[in-house]
């Protein structure tokens, strides 16, 4: 099954980095977040991506054009330019980088991949965040239901240390627990051609009016992930992907290497 990732957006709460680069190439342990997403589907034998570019798409472009010498080691003749590649990453993955505007909405970007998606059942996530959602009990779920759409709802971690006290003797504390009530869309979408027709064009914010009437014609499931899942926003967000990988015991890295 396709897998669309939407990578278009400014990422302006992250000006730091992404005055030079797109929110999806900012590095977690080294490799740009698209990468640990396009991993992550991977995993689950989902290799078929399609990523909605925007903002500095050309720097994506580049990266997924030079991965494989990236990522090896490399010989090159300097008088033939000749280069051969050694022992590097052989993804069979197959990756389709669509222009679809710098100031398109998400609704617009996703518009504009339908040609790609041929009329078939696909993936929707965004470029800027990790989880370790089962894919395929998401889409079990999805396949069970029938409706056009899944979202998948998480509950947000929460910003600061959980403490739960006894008077004063603290007897619990969490670092950034997920929060036990409420719950957000956390996107990885299943989402079924039909979709198309909720989105009127490159202005359309999809996570407002497509997906308010796909609720109001009860079109709109919610899968319930309650493991782990965060996105990357900010650079405090960032920093706490980083330690998490620095630590050896990324949640979200489920595959082998």
């Amino acid at each position: 099954m396709k897998v669309a990732i939407l990578a278009g957006g400014f990422g302006s709460r992250l000006a730091e980095e992404t005055e030079v680069k797109p929110k999806p190439m900012v590095e977690i342990g080294g490799r740009p977040i698209l990468w640990h997403i396009m991993q992550h589907y991977a995993h689950f034998d989902h290799k078929h991506f399609i990523i909605a570019l925007g903002y500095k798409g050309e720097v994506i472009k580049n990266y997924i054009l030079n991965y494989s010498s990236l990522h090896s080691n490399l010989t090159v003749n300097l008088s033939s330019g000749q280069v051969n590649v050694h022992d590097g990453p052989k993804q069979d993955w197959i990756v389709d980088l669509i222009d679809t505007g710098k100031e398109t909405q998400t609704g617009g970007r996703i518009k504009r991949l339908s040609p790609l998606v041929d009329n078939e059942r696909f993936m929707l996530t965004w470029g800027d965040g990790v989880s370790d959602v089962n894919i395929n009990q998401l889409l079990e779920f999805h396949r069970s239901h029938g409706k056009l759409a899944t979202l998948t709802a998480v509950r947000p971690p929460a910003r600061y240390g959980y403490m739960k006290f006894d008077d004063e003797q603290v007897i619990e504390f969490t670092e950034k627990p997920q929060l036990g009530e409420g719950w957000i869309n956390g996107a990885y979408f299943v989402l079924e051609p039909g979709v198309f027709d909720y989105i009127d064009g490159d202005d359309t914010v999809w996570e407002r009016e497509p997906l308010e009437r796909l609720a109001r014609d009860g079109e709109l499931m919610a899968y319930r992930h309650t493991s782990f899942w965060q996105c990357m926003d900010t650079l405090r967000e960032k920093h706490i992907l980083e330690t998490y990988w620095q630590s050896g015991k990324a949640p979200w890295r489920i595959w082998d290497e």
